[in-house]
């Protein structure tokens, strides 16, 4: 056992996720807090009153993180989309801004053909709503897509604490809330991406932090603020929220078997329920907008149409039936090979097992000291519960060919809960080791946040392979930024055709478009020949065209010439290559 633990420090070949760093927190964590060397600290009574004030204390932890990042922009600016999901998700925001679902096909499509967007019936990305209505809403305050990202942070960490009030005490709670902006704020994936995550883990602290309320109470508030968790949700992640509303279900189960408690609980069930209708309205709305049909949702028609995404493992695999891009027959290739042939009890658990490793991205390395004295609660239904709840997500979501951290968004702060309650049972044994570990997760963060903050440093470079977990900016995609600045430079609009030469990576798509292709000021399209580029020219007689060949080192941008092109070979899937340092980019992205 030891010598697989141990076999490697990177957190990908470990089945516990853990990093050389982790490794080194988990034993400081571990010997600090069996000697328990800390006293009392001075901080803890100012703590314990400023976590009475609920208001202030959500005020707090909403700009915390959001102050942090900001206070990072010299060193790292705001993220540049550089993934499928990402443009996928900014396509869903421009869309919403033009104040419609979907937009209408292009005439000349075949030229902007690109992965996890469909062309007809209408040019719209298969995403649902959720996370796009969060950056369209940045957009709109602050003009900027990256505003509603940070939004959601903000959000997340103080309806982490207010959730939290809900099952412990104030001033726990508010540790959870800290503890929530060192994980999940200014370091974190979902801070630095535009793919989603705290906007599903925000519905999912209005979900879990209603309930415990809403059974204490019965107030028509918590029952609202349930039915805006459920209906989030449900526009963000709408086969996960099986999984949601089946914990609900099962929160009140045993209450149900009582009369006076149906007769309590049916006017919040009808407010809760007429918010989630809504929410079902809005995606079998956005259904008709973008397909065609109320029934069939984008992605499952991107499904038909090109193959992709991966179908659950219980289903058949998706087969295309429209022609496909080189790079998009090379995807569909890809996401086949997630599928290691028929699903058997044998396949399903050991897929199980190894995606126990990613769960680390929602816990720092010294909370695993505290984690153990969590299930000393489980003698309470509320926390056997939650245990439940957190195998039905696992459960369900491991039927996914593929794993990424926002598809269990809902239950974040759940895991906070577990984190808390281990550290308030661990108190009661030794209220020095309890304190101790929660200094080891603050120095976590402060350690890494001062690395990044002097990130010009030597150091800070060199120690940047082992961070663990954390995505500010690595690997950002500075060749896709410089391209774009020479295009800012140039006057007028621009048309860009976009050239892969042969070795090209499939995976680094560069034609994204706006949802107003004809209005942008920069249209990116494939280049298919110079006879049919002809044709798109005319379109766009008053743009200047551009000749992109994004596989150069750097980037070739050049003025585009009218002659004769050799067609471009269909590029060959790349051979892999060993990286020093883990990546995100684990499994590919749904």
């Amino acid at each position: 056992m030891f010598e697989e633990l141990f076999r490697s420090f990177l957190p990908l070949r470990n089945p516990i996720g853990f990093g050389a760093s982790d490794f080194i927190e988990l034993t400081l964590a571990v010997v600090l807090a069996g000697l328990a060397l800390i006293s009392r600290p001075w901080l803890e009574p100012h703590a314990r009153k400023l976590a009475q004030k609920t208001g202030w204390c959500m005020l707090l932890l909403a700009a915390m993180p959001v102050a942090l990042r900001l206070m990072l922009l010299p060193h790292h600016p705001a993220p540049s989309p550089d993934l499928y999901d990402e443009f996928g998700h900014l396509l869903v925001a421009d869309t919403l801004r033009h104040f419609r679902f979907a937009n209408p096909p292009h005439a000349f499509h075949r030229f902007f053909e690109t992965f996890f967007v469909l062309q007809q019936p209408t040019y719209s990305s298969i995403y649902p709503i959720g996370q796009g209505l969060g950056m369209a809403l940045g957009r709109a305050i602050f003009g900027l897509a990256w505003a509603g990202v940070l939004l959601g942070v903000g959000a997340f960490c103080s309806l982490c604490y207010w959730m939290l009030r809900a099952w412990t005490t104030p001033l726990w709670a508010l540790a959870g809330g800290v503890l929530a902006v060192f994980e999940f704020g200014p370091l974190n994936q979902w801070t630095n991406s535009y793919w989603g995550g705290h906007f599903a883990a925000t519905a999912g602290c209005l979900v879990f932090g209603a309930l415990p309320r809403l059974r204490a109470n019965g107030r028509t508030r918590d029952a609202f603020l349930l039915g805006l968790g459920l209906g989030m949700h449900l526009l963000t992640r709408q086969y996960e929220s099986i999984f949601l509303f089946a914990s609900v279900a099962l929160y009140f189960a045993p209450a149900l078997r009582r009369p006076e408690v149906l007769r309590g609980v049916a006017r919040p069930a009808l407010v809760a329920s007429a918010l989630v209708i809504l929410a079902g309205g809005v995606t079998l709305l956005q259904n008709r907008r973008v397909t065609g049909s109320w029934t069939v949702l984008p992605e499952m028609l991107s499904q038909d149409q090109y193959g992709v995404p991966a179908s659950l493992t219980f289903q058949a695999d998706p087969v295309p039936h429209r022609e496909l891009t080189p790079q998009q027959e090379l995807e569909y290739k890809a996401q086949l090979t997630f599928r290691s042939g028929e699903e058997t009890l044998q396949s399903y658990f050991t897929r199980l097992a190894y995606r126990v490793r990613y769960y680390r991205f929602f816990f720092l390395a010294p909370l695993y000291v505290a984690l153990p004295f969590f299930f000393g609660a489980l003698r309470e239904f509320r926390y056997l519960w939650v245990v439940v709840t957190l195998l039905l997500f696992a459960l369900g979501v491991n039927f996914f060919p593929a794993f990424q951290f926002h598809y269990v968004a809902a239950v974040t702060c759940l895991f906070m809960l577990a984190s808390v309650t281990g550290l308030r049972r661990l108190s009661r044994v030794s209220a020095d080791a309890a304190r101790v570990t929660v200094f080891l997760c603050a120095a976590h963060f402060c350690f890494w946040y001062g690395l990044h903050f002097f990130d010009d440093a030597e150091v800070s470079m060199s120690m940047r392979r082992y961070e663990t977990w954390d995505a500010i900016n690595h690997k950002n995609p500075e060749r896709r930024i410089e391209v774009n600045r020479q295009l800012a430079q140039a006057s007028g609009k621009q048309l860009v055709f976009v050239r892969y030469w042969q070795q090209h990576v499939f995976q680094d798509e560069w034609v994204y478009n706006e949802a107003d292709i004809d209005r942008a000021r920069t249209v990116w399209a494939r280049d298919l020949g110079a006879a049919e580029n002809e044709q798109l020219r005319r379109y766009y007689p008053d743009r200047t065209a551009w000749l992109l060949e994004p596989d150069a080192r750097p980037p070739k941008l050049s003025p585009y010439k009218a002659e004769p092109e050799k067609t471009p070979e269909k590029p060959q899937a790349p051979a892999p290559t060993k990286t020093e340092a883990p990546t995100l980019r684990f499994e590919q992205v749904h």
